[in-house]
């Protein structure tokens, strides 16, 4: 007996996908187009790993494209039994992701240290920024080519 097949409303059920997100993935060719049984959609109960696979890569960062490509290189890898042939092709990508990863979190530790010097400023007592000694010392280091986190340490 072979592997149980679900309607594009039960994959979509089992995996929180809308049925349009589904047929989308489908012209894109991250999931397989399904057989069609009477005319409707029949897909292998194999894909709801599939469709898991690609929310998963989409919670940590990817775009519809790199799905593609990593599910590729999956297939490749395990085409070419694990060979450095197609094997690592997906690790290259896992490696890219992680070096924009890490540009967003310097990104990120800019963004907070920004933050502070604003809300620093909107708490100042003085009227005029200038008047405080915090500001025209950010403004001098900052001036004197030092970065943000160094110029505003508070």
């Amino acid at each position: 007996m072979g592997e149980r097949h679900l309607t594009i409303g039960e994959l979509a059920r089992s995996t929180g996908v809308a049925t349009s997100a589904l047929r989308y993935y489908e012209e894109l060719g991250l999931i397989p187009a399904p057989e069609r049984i009477s005319g409707r959609r029949r897909y292998p109960e194999s894909a709801t790993a599939l469709v898991g696979t690609i929310l998963l890569l989409r919670d940590c960062g990817f775009s519809l494209h790199e799905c593609k490509e990593f599910l590729a290189a999956q297939t490749r890898g395990s085409q070419t039994g694990g060979s450095l042939t197609g094997g690592d092709d997906w690790r290259e990508l896992i490696r890219r992701k992680l070096a924009e990863l890490a540009e967003l979190d310097e990104q990120i530790a800019r963004a907070q240290i920004a933050r502070k010097a604003v809300a620093h400023a909107l708490g100042c007592p003085h009227d005029e920024l200038p008047a405080c000694r915090n500001f025209t010392a950010a403004l001098d280091a900052r001036l004197a080519g030092l970065p943000l986190e160094e110029a505003h340490p508070h």
